[in-house]
Order: C-alpha cells, then sequence, then structure tokens
C-alpha cells in the first residue's frame, strides 16, 4: 500500500467529515482526470477538442477540472469527439 493510500485510509478513520466527502469527491475528480487522459492519448490539445466541439477551450478545462456536474450527453460528445464511444456502467 502506497504512502497516500495509507494516509487516506487513516484519515478516514479518524475524520467522519472527510470520509463521507472522499469518496464522492474522488469520483468527481476521476471523471475529469479520465477525459483528460482520453484526450492527451488522442494528441489534443484542449483548445484542439474545443473546436472540435464547437466549444471554448474553457468549457474543456471547466470538463477536466471540474466534472462533478457534467450531462451524459455532454460526455457522449466528448467521447466522439475523441473517436471513442462511451460505455457507462452501474456497479
Amino acid at each position: 500500500m502506497s504512502d497516500l493510500k495509507r494516509y487516506i485510509k487513516a484519515r478516514k478513520k479518524r475524520d467522519r467529515k472527510f470520509a463521507q466527502g472522499f469518496d464522492e469527491g474522488y469520483d468527481r475528480f476521476k471523471i475529469g482526470m479520465i477525459l483528460r487522459e482520453a484526450r492527451e492519448a488522442a494528441g489534443l490539445t484542449q483548445e484542439e477538442l474545443a473546436r472540435r466541439l464547437r466549444t471554448k477551450k474553457t468549457a474543456i478545462s471547466r470538463i477536466e477540472n471540474h466534472a462533478e456536474d457534467i450531462k451524459l450527453s455532454t460526455l457522449e460528445r466528448v467521447a466522439a469527439a475523441l473517436g471513442k464511444r462511451l460505455q457507462v456502467s452501474i456497479a
């Protein structure tokens, strides 16, 4: 287990408020990171992806950094612009 994982585990045990919000916050962060990694793997800048989506670079930045309220239709458009398809699962 990494130092970071040990720290998170210990902090969750001693700080109830941290534990309650951590997983949800991490999931939101993870969506943005997945989108960023997909964009980078496609060899695109935020500006290039924005052009493909007919939006602004700031919108792409907001999606990658604050994906907590992103619509499914937006995710589908981003995936298509990256030459991918969106796959959703409920675990």
